[in-house]
């Protein structure tokens, strides 16, 4: 009986760390998708100044944040469809990478789009 409950606590362990891995791969594909809308916003802001040298880098940078994005979500889907826990950490830990890509890239389109006095959602982060 006590083997029987050590090898039930140790699965539900496995599928604990699984969900956990899952959860943090679909906030952080969430945190992407968010900081990839926030730079398209601000290159949008940015052109309406009519300044097309910090349009065309605001834009470089919102189109950084969206294909950071997409590598979040592809990853937050790997996190769900992984065999086995190794597979989900990675997953999890390759989505946290880019979504940190993605805000890195909001605030690089921010900066661009304030070169231009053109309005920002930069709180700083």
């Amino acid at each position: 009986m006590t083997i029987n409950k050590a090898l039930l606590a140790l699965a539900l362990g496995f599928a604990l760390a699984a969900c956990t891995n899952q959860q943090q791969a679909e906030d952080s594909a969430a945190e992407a998708a968010e900081a990839a809308g926030e730079a398209q916003e601000a290159a949008d802001n940015a052109m309406a100044t009519g300044d097309m040298a910090t349009s065309d880098a605001a834009q470089a940078s919102a189109d950084a944040a969206a294909q950071a994005a997409d590598a979040a979500a592809t990853s937050a889907d790997a996190a769900a469809a992984a065999g086995d826990m190794g597979d989900a950490d990675d997953a999890a830990d390759a989505a946290e990478q880019a979504a940190d890509t993605a805000e890195q890239a909001q605030d690089a389109a921010e900066e661009a789009a304030a070169a231009s006095d053109a309005e920002t959602n930069n709180d700083g982060q």
